[in-house]
């Protein structure tokens, strides 16, 4: 009541968001967390120039949305809530810190399918690549922007198709900025496949995507995740096109085949990425030039191993 009372008063609103602050901690304040959150959001949008104010904002939210992770609790945001937070990022678009921030927050708000489309409605994607453009050495920044462009194009059909496709020499840039970083390189793999699937790459993008994937799995072959989304980035764009799946085989760094094979002898044990390894075969067979290069490397040994190892699958 006192937020809504004295809406317009910038200093009235940051007191009130301190104390919420507190009572936030508390586990019974779980029934309100949505309430709070649409005040919260409507006191950045009315106090936009306030630096404090925002930051003070984004923090108590990704406070909010933490407890409710934890507790299980889905908060469906409405289209207000995104279009506050895309303000923020509009007017604080140089403030590194606050940048970050907020890119913590919608990646975690992207998460729910409601939140990603008023996300797409209000037309965070420019501002998205905007951000990656701008803050392509912040690894944490290009960690949570490459979740959210997954968030938003992975189960999209309507969006525009043009702002997706210029996502994808962004994401690939942030593949090699950070390709040692096996976090963001996971995140980055995650949006490229999204990206391959819903069509967003040309002809010219299949070849130099499919050797950025390869340099992905070679880098950074124990962590699993990571593997899983390559390989799955790397079945759709074979699926798409033989330049893919000639690259695949004739790597200057070394075949992918060799790759896959390696893969496998450090993750067999875990059955979600051997499923992904052999989404991955599955498209490499359509190929005779690659099954030409699979006998030759004994794949077949390999297959049978899976088979024997998971016959139930």
């Amino acid at each position: 009541e006192f937020m809504q009372a004295f809406w317009d008063i910038e200093e009235a609103q940051a007191k009130a968001i301190q104390h919420l602050a507190s009572f936030v901690r508390d586990k019974s304040a779980l029934p309100y967390l949505l309430t709070f959150t649409e005040l919260i959001t409507f006191a950045m949008k009315t106090h936009v120039d306030s630096l404090k104010l925002q930051v003070d904002g984004c923090s108590l939210l990704l406070e909010i949305l933490s407890q409710a992770l934890e507790q299980d609790v889905v908060m469906a945001l409405d289209e207000n809530v995104a279009s506050s937070l895309l303000d923020t990022v509009r007017k604080h678009s140089e403030n590194e810190e606050l940048i970050s921030l907020l890119c913590t927050l919608l990646m975690m708000i992207s998460a729910s399918e409601v939140a990603a489309k008023n996300l797409r409605k209000v037309g965070v994607i420019p501002d998205l690549l905007s951000i990656l453009r701008n803050f392509l050495h912040n690894e944490k920044i290009c960690l949570s922007c490459c979740g959210i462009l997954w968030s938003l194009a992975v189960s999209e059909k309507n969006v525009d198709q043009a702002l997706l496709n210029s996502a994808v020499p962004v994401t690939s840039a942030v593949l090699q900025e950070h390709i040692q970083n096996g976090t963001v390189t996971e995140s980055a793999c995650s949006a490229l496949w999204a990206l391959s699937l819903q069509g967003c790459l040309t002809e010219n993008e299949y070849e130099p995507t499919t050797a950025l994937l390869l340099d992905a799995l070679r880098m950074n072959p124990e962590r699993p995740v990571l593997v899983k989304n390559a390989c799955l980035a790397l079945a759709s764009l074979l699926r798409l096109s033989e330049i893919s799946a000639l690259r695949f085989i004739m790597d200057s760094k070394g075949s992918g085949i060799n790759l896959i094979k390696d893969a496998y002898h450090l993750h067999f044990d875990d059955p979600e990425v051997v499923e992904n390894i052999c989404v991955l075969i599955n498209e490499m067979v359509q190929y005779d030039d690659v099954v030409l290069d699979m006998l030759s490397q004994k794949m077949e040994e390999l297959v049978s191993e899976i088979k024997y190892r998971f016959p139930s699958s």
